[in-house]
């Protein structure tokens, strides 16, 4: 077996940026990171650990290993290793790729750990979607010797979207994180994308809009109303937030939704209120690419009470059908703007 590291082509890395100048699996870079520490809390590893990143690669070997090494490994109540320490392995074209399985630590001490897949002889891609929840230190691909390992096949949608916003959007609760409903959009309209969701942090903090509106992305999905602590905070800072984002990124599609979980919290409707307000405002003042989903949407009418694990996080059926109303809005957008 010959073995590849994640900075080594033909590998490539999806959903960090600044990956090609830093070598690092870390969303945001340690300096900026430091830099937020105020605005992100539980620094420092929410601000650098990594949901919705990529590996990605196409090989023919029958047999292939995934390797990775945790700089952090934390228990949490809510969600199994499975979920939040594992490399979950995805085969084939995106929109139809097969699970394979996954690289797991078997306990909350192992920090270095291997799974070994099998497949076909076929040239085919392989999407890595890398631990979640912490910190990771390396990971590794490992090849038959006769075999060749290629570069991925491109997303149709090159430039990324940028979703910002609570645990919900960085994929808490789901199984895995490819079902988190970002990373299923990416999967059926073949685009790629950030996931800066960060859990109890992101709070339409101006300072860190000023980092966002450095990035190169497609659209914003702007959606931290469950981070807010009241509904005079959201209304104290989601339109300004919204304004310095389309001040500085004039020509992006601007998507505002409100949170999933309002069957469970009093005063849901009012926040949804405060939302809708910054999108009438902004068509008002002559903006054609913004939009808003209404959360209360997400769940539909049958079997609502099963979309939740904890009346707040969506589970793998909430995330799902997230994915649901947020796909044909996000695909007309694609297709109107590429």
């Amino acid at each position: 077996m010959k073995r590849l590291h994640y900075t080594q082509k033909p590998i490539k890395i999806f959903g960090v940026p600044h990956f090609e100048k830093t070598k690092k699996l870390q969303r945001l870079p340690l300096e900026t990171a430091k830099k937020y520490e105020g605005v992100l809390q539980c620094f420092p590893k929410v601000g650098i650990r990594c949901p919705g990143a990529r590996m990605c690669f196409r090989t023919n070997s029958k047999k292939f290993k995934i390797g990775i090494t945790l700089e952090t490994l934390s228990f949490d109540i809510a969600m199994s290793i499975f979920a939040c320490q594992s490399a979950h392995i995805l085969i084939g074209e995106r929109k139809n790729a097969r699970f394979a399985g996954l690289a797991f630590p078997k306990n909350y001490s192992q920090k270095s750990f291997e799974g070994e897949f099998t497949k076909s002889d076929e040239t085919e891609d392989i999407t890595v979607f890398l631990p979640t929840a912490e910190i990771i230190s390396d990971a590794w691909v490992e090849i038959e010797d006769n075999a060749v390992i290629l570069p991925p096949t491109e997303y149709k949608y090159a430039k990324p979207m940028l979703y910002y916003g609570s645990s919900i959007t960085e994929g808490a609760h789901a199984s895995r994180p490819s079902n988190a409903y970002n990373a299923l959009i990416s999967s059926r309209l073949d685009v790629d994308y950030y996931n800066f969701g960060f859990s109890g942090s992101a709070k339409g903090d101006l300072d860190f809009a000023q980092y966002i509106c450095t990035l190169e992305i497609s659209a914003f999905v702007l959606d931290y109303d469950h981070n807010a602590p009241d509904v005079q905070y959201l209304k104290k800072t989601h339109a300004p937030f919204y304004k310095y984002i389309r001040e500085r990124k004039p020509d992006i599609p601007i998507i505002m939704m409100s949170s999933p979980d309002f069957d469970y919290a009093p005063d849901k409707a009012q926040r949804r209120e405060v939302i809708k307000e910054t999108y009438t405002c902004a068509v008002k003042n002559g903006d054609k690419n913004v939009y808003f989903v209404d959360g209360e949407t997400f769940f539909g009418s049958k079997d609502r009470h099963c979309c939740t694990s904890d009346t707040t996080h969506p589970n793998d059926l909430g995330h799902y059908k997230m994915a649901n109303v947020l796909e044909p809005v996000i695909k007309q957008i694609l297709e109107k703007t590429n």
